[in-house]
């Protein structure tokens, strides 16, 4: 066998231009309001649950229904805790976006592609691969 094909992940980096600018601003700002909405469910939900508890209990302060209400209790406040912690991660990432100066190189994330690979080849250069992308337009391709 003298070569053989192989999965590599690119990286993907991007000039930081107005356009990039106010979409990755949009994009965080929709994902801050999806966890606000995500939090107000979670909050409506957690009720809803309790109160179906305590309705079908004849005795609401019995210590088995107040276990049951502290567990729905306790799940809601993890997941609260979850969710703002996801929110709080997004505003500082907002807050990072809205500090990059223009023309600046950002990276923007990772893809996968695949490469022939010989006997003979530099494996450290045909996996070191990244993409320059301005609005979404490849400038570059480059291999380290």
């Amino acid at each position: 066998m003298d070569s053989i094909s192989i999965k590599r992940s690119i990286t993907v980096r991007a000039v930081v231009t107005p356009s990039w600018k106010e979409e990755a601003e949009r994009e965080l700002s929709n994902a801050i309001s999806a966890i606000d909405q995500q939090l107000g469910e979670l909050e409506k939900e957690g009720q809803q649950i309790v109160d179906g508890i305590r309705r079908q209990s004849s005795n609401p302060l019995d210590p088995r229904v107040q276990e049951q209400v502290t567990q729905v209790q306790n799940q809601v406040a993890s997941k609260r805790t979850e969710f703002e912690e996801q929110k709080r991660n997004l505003l500082l990432q907002q807050s990072q976006v809205r500090e990059l100066e223009m023309e600046q190189i950002v990276e923007q994330g990772q893809i996968d592609s695949f490469c022939d690979l010989k006997v003979g080849d530099n494996l450290v250069s045909k996996m070191g691969v990244s993409i320059l992308v301005r609005d979404g337009l490849v400038e570059a391709i480059d291999q380290d």
